[in-house]
């Protein structure tokens, strides 16, 4: 009876193989993934290009990233979180980057004007203040050939994953300067000031020194940096008088006097640094006063120099008696700090939450507005550039 047993269950275990095989497989299915193991896999592709090095596999990277990122659905996009990953890297809409013109073309000539940038990811602003910038210069100097590079490889990867627009770094525009017979090289830098950005650039333009005739680097923005905080100088004066202009007829009054009439502070942020430029905010806080801009402060999101730090402003603002204040960014392009770092209400951190916490203030607003796109500037810029074409001859 018992090997009657053995022999019948030896029996169904054969039929049961069989069926397996004729069913195809003897392997489970492989489990479906999660919604967030979806996202995460995502979040890792894009933490992987959010990186300041190009490697050979950048731009498979840059592709793979945004068609996982398109294969999630809705739900599934809102998990997406990694170390510098978030929903906002593709989801969020910074405007048409068809607007937009990455000057990334050869057959330039013998003479080429390279407009180096740190970048920005958000469309509209680098329309409006990086090319703004780009198409003045190239309107002052039609015989040249103006081509632009950025600085921020981590900008260069965001906008190419997102919106396929590809933007040359430095060495690529070196390289491309070179490849197609430049003999004249001039820079012109949007950077603010002589600080680590600018430092970078001349150190990159060193290796292509053998390998073009001429090359000559125009000053940033606001020209030489000064021995301390009480040297100013044309550059300074022309930047604080545009920028306050604007901001001024922004908020909707004739002058800078009559905001102040009204009982209406400014107060310009810059990004701050810790390089040995950053004596340049300083300045810029001693022309503001030089000038009789008495309701106009500058700050900066790193908060160097320290008197620039986003507490210490909101009390020099309270101690003058302003009520009424309105924020605006001290740079060339209103981009992730100026969208976030300043003016996000959602974010505790920034400094509309935290002027608004500090509740000594009846009203704050803010103007998102870069200062690339003040036609003033432009004209500064073209300045630079044809000292820079003077010092040539």
């Amino acid at each position: 009876m018992k090997k009657a047993k053995i022999i019948l269950s030896l029996a169904l275990a054969l039929c049961m193989m069989l069926v397996l095989v004729a069913c195809g497989s003897t392997t489970p299915a492989p489990a479906e993934k999660s919604d967030q193991e979806l996202a995460d896999e995502v979040a890792a592709l894009i933490d992987a290009i959010y990186v300041q090095e190009r490697n050979d596999k950048t731009d498979e990277q840059c592709a793979a990233a945004k068609a996982a990122w398109d294969a999630l659905t809705d739900e599934q996009k809102e998990l997406v979180e990694g170390e510098e990953a978030d929903p906002d890297y593709f989801g969020r809409d910074t405007g048409d980057a068809s607007k937009d013109d990455p000057r990334n073309a050869d057959d330039i000539g013998e003479k080429e004007l390279l407009v180096v940038s740190f970048g920005t990811s958000f469309n509209d602003s680098r329309a409006q203040d990086i090319k703004g910038i780009e198409d003045a210069l190239q309107k002052a100097f039609p015989d040249w050939s103006v081509r632009r590079a950025f600085t921020a490889q981590i900008i260069i990867n965001h906008v190419q994953a997102r919106d396929g627009e590809k933007i040359d770094n430095m060495d690529q525009a070196l390289e491309r300067a070179v490849k197609n017979g430049v003999k004249t090289l001039v820079i012109q830098p949007t950077h603010l000031m002589h600080g680590a950005e600018y430092d970078e650039l001349c150190e990159a333009v060193e290796n292509y020194k053998d390998k073009i005739d001429t090359i000559v680097i125009a000053e940033p923005l606001l020209g030489e940096v000064g021995s301390d905080a009480t040297v100013i100088n044309a550059d300074k004066q022309a930047v604080a008088q545009y920028v306050v202009a604007a901001a001024a007829k922004d908020a909707g009054f004739n002058s800078i006097e009559a905001a102040d009439e009204a009982g209406v502070a400014f107060v310009l942020m810059g990004h701050g640094t810790a390089h040995s430029a950053k004596v340049s905010y300083s300045q810029m806080q001693t022309q503001m006063g030089t000038l009789g801009y008495k309701n106009v402060f500058i700050g900066t999101v790193e908060g160097e120099p320290e008197e620039t730090a986003c507490e210490n402003i909101i009390e020099a603002v309270a101690a003058a008696g302003y009520k009424s204040v309105i924020l605006r960014p001290l740079m060339v392009v209103a981009g992730d700090h100026a969208n976030n770092d300043m003016a996000d209400p959602d974010d505790p951190e920034s400094w509309l939450s935290t002027f608004t916490a500090s509740a000594k203030f009846d009203k704050i607003d803010t103007q998102i507005a870069g200062l690339g796109r003040i036609a003033d500037v432009e004209a500064l810029y073209v300045a630079h550039t044809q000292a820079a074409l003077d010092s040539l001859s």
